[in-house]
């Protein structure tokens, strides 16, 4: 190995670098291990939900009805695509993650500095850092000239972080974030300053590479209502099939008549295999996601909508998410006076135009820094008088950042060249040292500096000085007269300048909206905590408990950190380890999380969270491909917008199965009960087909296009345990459609014995179709009466009505639709009264829904 001297100037040598590439591997997250298609495509194939839908098929291709196999086996294959694409997320989010902690790299080899991939850095290389790059690796700095670092990726602090070279050089890397320390990280974006640094850490050595790792070992599951659905489908499929293979042998045996034994075997399988259940999940899922991203929200796990119902909790960055991880000019001082800074556009008072003139000599002129680009923003609104701009000056001379000096000067000559201007900010103690105060005066400035951090403002110091030269040149070119250090001027204080990132604009009545809808806020963020606590009040985040550190976090076991989370809502200085607990321990207790974010150090939580939610335009790919939703235009409102939709769609879908019990009930009732009583069979498999006109466009258009409830955001999140099938819906089905099927069922008795058995047919199955129809509008609102719901828009409900009474009228009066459906010619005013049958008991069923509501109001008011 070459002496540390000599690595310092030269660099590794070819060779080595190229032994230690082939010994550590490539400056790049190992990529996922990858699945075979075939296995992928067989996994999903054999999911019950759609063996379900192949067997439905097979009976649609066995009556004879290819059409309807054809739509299945469509939807088949959207459900096997939409698999497939989620098998792959947890690899995509990986891919982001390397692309991100690899870019082109600058360093120095065989004592020439050369540009590689950042794939191809290795531990011991010497990386040249400059303003706007961003760090291909984990290193130490060595050298550097007012070297800051915005590492709001790893840490999620909204400030770049000053770098100062190591003395002595350590060989292990520490931490990300704080002041004033010599480790640099890959992923960070270098604002300011130039600086040497030699790596210490590469791919999944770094520290992110270690997110990377964690990302990778979260899986996401299937949903409870995703498992929920198969088991039920399964269930009823396996008994369906089961109790038709004995009707069918039961009819063949006792009856001898094995053809229409199976025909009545088959019918009474398609009434009751519900084919619609696994069709109407994706589909109110698919089309739920459609209409969120008409909201500017995108859906990237289309499973997490139906959870969004459920949220619990909101556990939510604040640099970026909250805020708009932006600097923005927020208080001044000077003279004694503090100004708050509003609207831009509004007169400032000339006490503090010179704190703003002296900010922008100290600052770069095409600044990167967040802090630099706030005081030329304010001032390019406030500042209109040209005397405070010195755009004809020339810089001479720089005195960065030191350790023993956290301030910055710079040196201007002035268009006479008669002086030296000095403009200098930086720490407020490190411009009060420059300006030899007293320690009263120290004192003094200190309580305001304090009196704006306790704000969770970021105070700089303004100093301005005035050098007169022994001698001085036309040209200016001669600053041989500077002294060599910024001490040996004299400066004089200007004043204080004071940053916030501002919060975002909606935050706080969104929060306000989650807090009606009974979520709790939670906010996780690695700033410090007088800033958080103060962010935390702008946005009207509450938090009994106070604020509890990562320090203090690790200290805790889980039961001890559950029992905190009950009243503290506001956690700082956090890891992204300590953010992916948070969410687990919630977890664990119960809770459905929802988390959001937008940096690197976000992506393990949001990948573990049941919802995971990242900003759109600022949030990094890592963060949007670990989210199961990316808010597009950065709104937080949209939370609450997506919540709002998430509990729609499960209300929608309890309605939804309520009437596919409810419509189900009649057709299983008279697929079976004329078989028992030895009546002419009343359904045929074309019976069948066409009450699926009514039933599956209802299922998937007119209940997915339902408003949602006037009270859907007062009510308090649904159980985590809650379910599609929980006993009020199944008995509202039952109900419902057993009262339809005693109502058909005497409409078919009563015409048996007066009409021959195609006349009965045609009426039962009038008063079925009509009744089916009138079940639309009773279970279209949980509370509206029916005559509300016969108002209520929903353009896709009257095509579905009106083709089903298309449909019924032409099989009526058709001579051979009559026979298809093996109708008799029914006279119109018995019709009339089959109609009328239907419309009494679906008036009668109105009445008892309104009679329940007023029940069970008057037993809350008491």
């Amino acid at each position: 190995m070459p002496p540390e001297h000599d690595l310092l100037t030269t660099g590794l040598t070819t060779q080595a670098a190229a032994e230690r590439l082939a010994a550590d591997g490539p400056n790049e997250l190992a990529a996922a291990q990858s699945r075979r298609l075939g296995s992928m495509i067989w996994k999903v194939l054999t999911e019950p939900m759609l063996l379900l839908l192949f067997a439905c098929g097979a009976v649609y291709l066995l009556l004879g009805d290819p059409h309807e196999a054809i739509v299945l086996l469509c939807f088949v294959l959207i459900i096997v695509i939409i698999s497939i694409i989620q098998e792959h997320k947890t690899e995509r989010a990986l891919d982001a993650l390397r692309d991100l902690s690899s870019p082109r790299a600058s360093v120095i080899r065989n004592g020439q500095q050369i540009s590689i991939a950042g794939r191809d850095i290795v531990q011991g290389d010497l990386m040249l850092l400059t303003e706007g790059i961003r760090i291909p690796a984990d290193g130490v700095l060595l050298t550097g000239i007012n070297l800051s670092a915005d590492e709001s990726l790893l840490t999620g602090e909204s400030l770049a972080v000053t770098k100062i070279p190591a003395d002595p050089v350590p060989q292990q890397m520490g931490a990300a974030g704080g002041e004033g320390t010599p480790f640099v990280f890959s992923g960070a974006l270098i604002v300011q300053g130039t600086g040497l640094a030699r790596v210490l850490a590469t791919g999944n050595r770094t520290a992110i590479g270690q997110i990377g790792q964690a990302l990778a070992a979260t899986h996401s599951e299937p949903t409870r209502v995703q498992s929920e659905m198969q088991h039920v489908v399964k269930m009823i499929a396996i008994a369906s099939l089961s109790v038709a293979c004995l009707l069918a042998l039961g009819y063949g045996v006792s009856r001898h008549d094995w053809l229409n034994g199976i025909l009545a075997g088959i019918t009474f399988a398609m009434a009751l295999i519900p084919e619609e259940l696994p069709v109407i999940l994706t589909l109110f899922l698919g089309i739920g996601a459609w209409r969120i991203a008409r909201q500017h929200v995108l859906t990237r796990r289309i499973p997490a909508i139906e959870m969004l119902g459920e949220t619990t909790v909101l556990c939510t960055d604040k640099t970026g998410t909250l805020t708009q991880n932006k600097m923005a000019v927020a208080q001044l001082f000077a003279d004694d006076a503090s100004h708050t800074c509003g609207d831009p556009c509004a007169e400032l008072p000339e006490t503090f135009h010179e704190v703003l003139e002296y900010a922008i000599l100290a600052s770069q002129r095409k600044p990167f820094d967040p802090m630099e680009l706030a005081i030329q923003e304010y001032s390019h609104a406030c500042l209109t008088q040209k005397e405070h701009w010195h755009d004809s000056w020339e810089l001479v001379e720089e005195y960065p950042l030191s350790k023993e000096l956290l301030a910055m000067s710079r040196v201007w000559q002035s268009t006479d060249h008669a002086h030296f201007v000095i403009a200098s900010k930086g720490a407020p103690e490190a411009i009060a040292d420059l300006c030899h105060l007293s320690v009263g005066q120290t004192a003094a400035l200190m309580t305001e500096v304090n009196r704006m951090a306790g704000q969770g403002l970021r105070v700089l110091g303004v100093a301005r000085a005035l050098f007169m030269p022994e001698s001085s040149h036309p040209s200016g070119e001669n600053n041989h007269d500077l002294p060599p250090i910024q001490h040996d001027f004299v400066f004089e204080l200007v004043g204080l300048i004071a940053f916030a990132d501002p919060v975002r604009a909606g935050v706080p009545a969104a929060i306000r909206d989650c807090r009606s809808a009974g979520i709790r806020v939670i906010m996780i963020t690695g700033d410090y905590p007088a800033t958080a606590r103060h962010i935390a009040a702008q946005c009207g985040i509450d938090s009994p408990g106070g604020t509890l550190t990562g320090h203090a976090l690790t200290q805790m076991d889980d039961a001890e950190l559950l029992q905190r989370l009950q009243d503290t809502h506001i956690f700082c200085r956090v890891s992204p380890e300590q953010k992916l607990r948070l969410v687990q321990v919630l977890q664990q207790a119960g809770e459905t999380v929802a988390m959001t974010g937008d940096g690197v150090n976000d992506a393990p939580a949001l990948q573990a969270a049941h919802i995971g939610i990242a900003m759109g335009k600022r949030g990094t790919d890592v963060a949007r491909e670990s989210a199961a939703l990316v808010l597009l235009e950065d709104d937080f409102n949209s939370i609450v917008t997506t919540i709002r939709a998430g509990r729609r769609i499960f209300d929608n879908l309890r309605k939804t199965i309520s009437f596919i019990i409810a419509v189900h009930i009649p057709v299983i009732g008279m697929s079976l009960i004329p078989v028992i009583a030895g009546w002419p069979l009343v359904l045929m498999p074309v019976h069948i087909m066409v009450l699926q006109l009514v039933i599956d466009p209802t299922c998937s258009l007119v209940f997915e296009a339902e408003p949602e409830e006037p009270d859907v955001m007062q009510k308090p999140p649904r159980a985590s345990g809650a379910s599609l099938f929980e006993r009020a819906v199944l008995l509202t089905g039952l109900f419902r459609g057993s009262a339809l099927l005693l109502t058909v069922l005497a409409v078919y008795w009563m015409a048996l014995q007066q009409f021959d058995a195609g006349e009965a047919r045609a009426l039962a199955f009038t008063t079925m179709v009509l009744g089916n129809l009138g079940l639309i509008f009773i279970h279209r609102s949980q509370s509206a009466s029916l005559w509300h719901s016969l108002r209520l828009p929903n353009p896709a409900l009257w095509w579905v009505v009106g083709t089903g009474m298309a449909v019924l009228l032409l099989a009526l009066t058709v001579p051979g639709l009559s026979q298809l459906f093996y109708f008799g010619r029914p006279q119109w005013h018995n019709v009339l009264s089959g109609a009328a049958a239907a419309l009494a008991c679906i008036v009668l069923l109105a009445l008892s829904k309104t009679l329940r509501d007023r029940l069970t109001a008057r037993s809350s008011v008491r």
